[in-house]
């Protein structure tokens, strides 16, 4: 993952609201739920629920099927997991810089 990629993963989750949608999608695992279901759960109108899932799509953190007339969205957990791996990759390797104190 680039720093570019993950900037605009983080920016797609970045408002509480798609926050919110992709974190049940988490907890819903790899089946995911009915669009449905993710506005009643959440209780977000409609059209804010299409908006805010066209932004996880675009980003490839929300994948969406369709069986017969229901679409369903689950979460992408490879590009989640590429997201936290290109944030602690690096975790406490150090840098080099002046140092505390």
């Amino acid at each position: 993952m680039t720093t570019d990629d993950a900037a605009k993963c983080l920016e797609a989750i970045g408002s509480p609201a798609r926050l919110e949608i992709f974190r049940l999608l988490v907890k819903a695992g790899p089946d995911g739920l009915k669009v449905g279901d993710i506005q009643r759960t959440l209780d977000i109108p409609a059209s804010t629920l299409s908006h805010h899932l066209r932004k996880l799509v675009q980003e490839g953190l929300v994948a969406q099927t369709r069986e017969a007339t229901t679409l369903y969205c689950s979460a992408e957990f490879e590009r989640m997991n590429d997201l936290v791996s290109f944030l602690t990759d690096e975790c406490c390797i150090g840098v080099d810089g002046p140092s505390r104190g």
